[in-house]
């Protein structure tokens, strides 16, 4: 029922605002005929007054309080009572006073509403009912529409601040979202380019190499070739392994075949072996007491290792490089330098990405890289990254 009113009221505001009003005006206007002892003109008039001011308490509510008032305090001054019925178009007032100002605002205009009220029903006049009666009942029947509209007031701050709050979190979850999304994209795009770069760039240099030593060696050549073939078989897995992150399911029971390990520091000898069949040596050298790392950080690391010897692969002419791993306390620091080649080598083309992923891999673990060409020649990657102490 309740329901079915609050429908027909957004449907039909001013039919409703226009019949509370004219329902209001006949019960003050009534309540003043009756009280009014035949002096009832002025107590008419006042109420008609008082019950008109009410057309604007929604834009002006400080003004109609204080016209509700003081029109109430002149028909309760020429009534012979001031009741409940005389007082409605004062607490209507105040009501909507209080919905929409502050508790402070609200007392103080209940104050001045009820000094309107009941000083003119002290002054000598027809009005017979005494004034502590007159006082309290005024002051109970104004009061409770400013404690009933400061409770309303305060419920509907609380559902704004409820609504802002879940709006802001659904929001910040989508951005989170968003943001987790860009790092995973550019994660996997930095997994597939370390991938496909170092093996294309080694099956490049190995097929080369074969290429150059056919005819002079072949059995050298023979060797290469099936190297050549276990390069391929290994950028394959490796594509395999992170495609499958794509593809893996959150249920365990769709998991499937477990993904290779990640590689770390470990098959660093598997990794010069690779490069030297591509006629670049690679030597190890380390300083300080080797330790184990954490998963991330030895994935990183080797990354690096990795694509610092593909680019010495793809732009230089250099027959050797060393990686040096430099162990302390909280740090790992690893070089990758080459001796730059006797002969110059072709301009790759522009646009790589292979320094820009080694600083978001050294960044992403904490630490940091740089890059240069070294004074004596040749190339020189250093990065330095965090360890656990």
């Amino acid at each position: 029922m309740l329901t079915s009113w609050r429908r027909f009221a957004d449907r039909c505001p001013l039919l409703v605002e226009s019949a509370f009003l004219l329902l209001l005006l006949l019960i003050t206007v009534t309540q003043s005929v009756r009280s009014g002892d035949g002096e009832w003109i002025v107590p008419v008039l006042a109420s008609t007054a008082a019950c008109g001011a009410l057309l604007w308490r929604r834009t002006q509510p400080e003004r109609v309080v204080v016209i509700a008032a003081l029109c109430t305090g002149v028909a309760g001054g020429n009534s012979d009572e001031v009741s409940a019925l005389l007082l409605l178009p004062v607490v209507v007032a105040l009501y909507e006073l209080a919905v929409r100002n502050p508790e402070r605002i609200a007392r103080a205009y209940w104050a001045a509403a009820y000094a309107l009220v009941v000083l003119p029903t002290l002054l000598p006049g027809p009005n017979d009912q005494p004034g502590a009666q007159t006082a309290v009942l005024s002051a109970f029947w104004t009061a409770l529409p400013v404690v009933q509209g400061s409770a309303v007031r305060a419920r509907r701050a609380y559902l704004e601040a409820v609504r802002t709050r879940a709006e802001h979190a659904e929001r910040t979850r989508e951005e989170e979202a968003r943001r987790r999304v860009a790092e995973e994209r550019v994660r996997i795009a930095r997994e597939l380019h370390d991938v496909v770069a170092h093996h294309m760039a080694l099956a490049n240099a190995q097929a080369g190499t074969a290429a150059h030593l056919l005819r002079t060696r072949p059995d050298e050549a023979e060797r290469i070739l099936a190297e050549l073939g276990t390069t391929t078989s290994s950028a394959l897995r490796e594509l395999q392994a992170t495609v499958g992150l794509l593809r893996q399911s959150d249920d365990p029971d769709d998991a499937g075949d477990p993904l290779e390990p990640s590689p770390g520091l470990a098959r660093l000898p598997e990794l010069a072996t690779a490069f030297a069949s591509a006629g670049l040596h690679v030597c190890v050298a380390v300083d300080g007491e080797e330790r184990s790392l954490p998963p991330g950080v030895d994935l990183t690391a080797y990354r690096i290792v990795q694509e610092a010897l593909t680019n010495v692969t793809k732009h230089t002419t250099a027959g050797t490089a060393e990686i040096r791993l430099a162990y302390s306390n909280d740090r790992l620091t690893l070089t990758v330098s080459d001796d730059g080649g006797a002969l110059p080598h072709p301009p790759a083309p522009s646009g790589g990405f292979g320094l820009v992923g080694m600083r978001e891999r050294a960044r992403t673990a904490g630490g940091s890289l740089r890059a240069g060409h070294r004074p004596g020649g040749g190339f020189a990657v250093t990065a330095e990254l965090p360890l656990p102490t």
